[in-house]
């Protein structure tokens, strides 16, 4: 039997190596594209005056589907924030035998975690407007924010052990310092983003690489 391949009506998972059939893929397809639809949405019309219907009209899919996937329109930064928890759980392995400086790697890390969403001021501001003014959205975002310092821990212990960041900071104040840098930095650009958010984000991270970087003696 070649085991090369899989089955025609499987496919293998790319984190967890399981395969995965045909209907797993067409739910992912499906959360997926409720996830795009209610972000653009929100991007256009704001966080409370976009309403579950508006979503799955624009994904088109019936408006039962989507309480299939979320319980409610909130949720949706739920999947965006673990997504974001991911992506760093992916940097962070990534980078684990890399010899880059860290501050490039402080640099790269905060690009990385904005991603595509950098293309869009207004998907950052309703995103943001929605954690400051929804207390659902807000308890969601911070639990994940919580998740995201957890799997930091070992990038920045790691420059702590190659002698580049300061040990006299324990790592937890560091990355929280890091995180409302960035989030700061994202929030701002968004409310009036005259220069590339990409420029905003070196300047941020050159900042904190200033404030953690161990000073030689």
């Amino acid at each position: 039997m070649d085991h090369s391949r899989p089955e025609s009506n499987q496919e293998l998972d790319h984190h967890s190596g399981a395969p995965r059939n045909r209907r797993e893929r067409r739910q992912t397809e499906i959360r997926e594209r409720l996830v795009r639809s209610a972000l653009a949405l929100f991007a256009e019309r704001g966080f409370s005056a976009t309403t579950v219907e508006d979503i799955t009209n624009r994904a088109d899919v019936g408006k039962g589907t989507f309480f299939n996937y979320f319980a409610g329109k909130d949720y949706i930064f739920a999947a965006c924030v673990q997504g974001q928890v991911q992506k760093i759980q992916r940097f962070v392995a990534q980078t684990r035998h890399s010899r880059e400086p860290m501050n490039e790697l402080l640099y790269r890390l905060a690009v990385f975690v904005v991603g595509d969403a950098g293309d869009s001021p207004p998907m950052l501001h309703s995103i943001l407007v929605a954690a400051f003014s929804n207390e659902s959205v807000r308890t969601i975002m911070a639990d994940e924010l919580e998740k995201g310092r957890e799997s930091l821990e070992e990038l920045f212990a790691l420059g702590q052990q190659r002698g580049e960041i300061r040990d006299d900071l324990a790592t937890h104040k560091i990355i929280l310092g890091f995180q409302r840098a960035l989030l700061g930095t994202v929030f701002l650009w968004s409310l009036a983003p005259s220069r590339p958010l990409a420029d905003c984000l070196r300047e941020m991270s050159d900042i904190v690489w200033s404030a953690i970087r161990r000073r030689q003696t």
